[in-house]
């Protein structure tokens, strides 16, 4: 479908933000808005969202995005064809089916507070830590959804109460935006599609379907779970309350696997989404494999209900970004993000400083709650820069432990040839950053003109379900090529291996500091 009035609009529910995009019919952005919400700390490690002001931001985002793209002459309202919805994973809600509340604020993907579940469980179950790892793909640890459940039902009486008398309905954000974008109360669709399923710890990753023996193990209720479809269908339309009624919902991912799409990564592609955290997935095909180096298995997508489903291998760092907003609010050594760049630069090295990011422990490939954050090789001669450019390192070494696992396990998947890194998320825009992660990969770091990928995947994936595009046309790599920055190593190997070890030094020290006196 090749028309000047043809629109697709993309909501990007992310870990501090949300943000509506129309593209048009040549993925132009012709209209966007973002809007930031409230952060929730209750305790140490704990993260919280409250689900209502989230609803209210992407009520804003969409209103004003429309604003804009019609003040610059585009037809909106007449043009959009479907919007597609990307989000945050694992961040779990829980409401009421008869009133639409929350029962609870969500509870965040980087929350810790389920670790003496966890720990419960690794001891009760058969197979330990690993139990769910045939079946789903996951590990028992903190960052899934199950866990999450757990503590709600264990720990919130609302919660608790709802689930007895059948008025619970649990989801990750997808979810919970459906349900209110159909109708809430109403008769809203309580859905959720295999991506994000995949990350709740209780999808079958073979039959893709809601696993009966982990909700029995789990004591988890299968009437509180939603539907799960695939990523590019007609799910339902947006009814009134809304900015844009009547507007078929075709598109669903969770934000990685947006990623995936919107960076056109094939079999043996891998790509690295820097934001918040930082998430690298590797596109094994229509292979599961499982890792037996730390690295999870998970659905990368499905783009329509009768389509083949594309595996990943997914490598989850939990601190990438957010340790630049914390050298900005913790600290006060930058005033914005963007400024990490140019101090970072007036230094050109770290001076021997190792910066490890594990405020709330390790992700992959380590899988450590019980690390916590150290900075290392301080003296007298350290300053703010030399922090600021070990805080960037940090970032860029846990892409390459990650990698480095992914490279062991997936060998034979990978495309033949050099490997390259595809990149995007916010913080590519900083190009010492990348050029950093290329030295300390020794391979090219190549990053798209729209760095903004996790929106992008899900107007595809909304787009090609109702015809707008073609997936021959989203999987084209040559002409984004063309538009791309690569960033070539230029960082001796020796250098190289003597700045790994260094820093897997630092990762040891981390490890056993969770219970340090306050």
């Amino acid at each position: 479908m090749s028309n000047s009035n043809v629109f697709i609009g993309s909501l990007d529910q992310g870990t501090t933000s949300t943000r509506f995009i129309i593209y048009d019919h040549n993925a132009k952005v012709v209209g966007s808005h973002q809007v930031e919400f409230t952060q929730f700390y209750p305790q140490a490690g704990w993260v919280e969202h409250d689900p209502t002001e989230i609803l209210e931001s992407a009520r804003t985002c969409m209103t004003k995005a429309i604003e804009k793209a019609t003040a610059d002459g585009h037809d909106v309202e007449k043009g959009l064809k479907a919007i597609g919805i990307t989000n945050q994973r694992e961040t779990t809600v829980i409401w009421s089916k008869s009133t639409g509340a929350p029962l609870h604020n969500a509870i965040v993907w980087m929350d810790v507070r389920t670790t003496s579940i966890c720990r419960k469980l690794e001891k009760e179950l058969e197979g330990g830590r690993t139990h769910f790892v045939e079946t789903c793909g996951l590990p028992i640890s903190t960052y899934f959804s199950a866990l999450k459940v757990l503590w709600l039902f264990e720990n919130v009486e609302k919660v608790k109460k709802a689930v007895e008398t059948g008025d619970a309905l649990f989801g990750t954000i997808d979810s919970w935006l459906i349900w209110n974008l159909t109708g809430g109360v109403d008769g809203g669709l309580h859905v959720t599609d295999v991506s994000n399923a995949s990350r709740t710890m209780l999808m079958n990753l073979k039959t893709l379907d809601w696993d009966k023996k982990a909700l029995g193990e789990l004591g988890i209720p299968s009437g509180i779970l939603p539907k799960i479809v695939s990523n590019s269908e007609i799910i339902g339309k947006v009814t009134k309350g809304w900015p844009i009624v009547g507007i078929p919902i075709a598109g669903c991912l969770g934000d990685q696997h947006a990623a995936m799409v919107g960076q056109a990564c094939g079999k043996g592609e891998a790509k690295s989404t820097y934001g918040t955290g930082a998430f690298i997935l590797l596109n094994t095909g229509d292979q599961m494999i499982n890792s037996t180096n730390g690295l999870l298995s998970t659905v990368a997508f499905k783009l329509g209900p009768n389509a083949p489903t594309n595996y990943a291998l997914e490598g989850s760092i939990a601190i990438a970004g957010a340790a630049v907003q914390w050298l900005r609010d913790g600290l006060g050594l930058i005033g914005s993000a963007s400024e990490t760049e140019k101090l970072a630069s007036e230094v050109d090295s770290t001076g021997g400083v190792y910066f490890v990011p594990a405020f709330n422990g390790l992700f992959a490939p380590w899988w450590r709650d019980d690390a916590r954050g150290v900075c290392i090789g301080i003296t007298r001669f350290t300053n703010k820069a030399h922090i600021a450019r070990a805080v960037l390192e940090s970032m860029c070494f846990q892409v390459k432990d990650v990698l480095d696992s992914m490279h062991k396990d997936a060998s034979e998947v990978e495309s033949k040839g050099k490997f390259l890194l595809r990149v995007d998320g916010g913080a590519t825009v900083n190009n010492l950053l990348m050029q950093i992660q290329a030295d300390i990969l020794g391979n090219p770091v190549v990053r798209p003109a729209d760095i903004e990928t996790t929106a992008l995947g899900a107007a595809y994936a909304a787009g090609l379900a109702v015809g707008v595009w073609k997936e021959e046309e989203i999987f084209s790599s040559v002409e984004r090529m063309k538009i791309s920055t690569t960033f070539n190593p230029i960082l001796e190997d020796e250098k190289r291996k003597k700045k790994l070890e260094s820093w897997c030094k630092a990762v040891s020290r981390t490890f056993d500091l969770a219970d340090l006196s306050l």
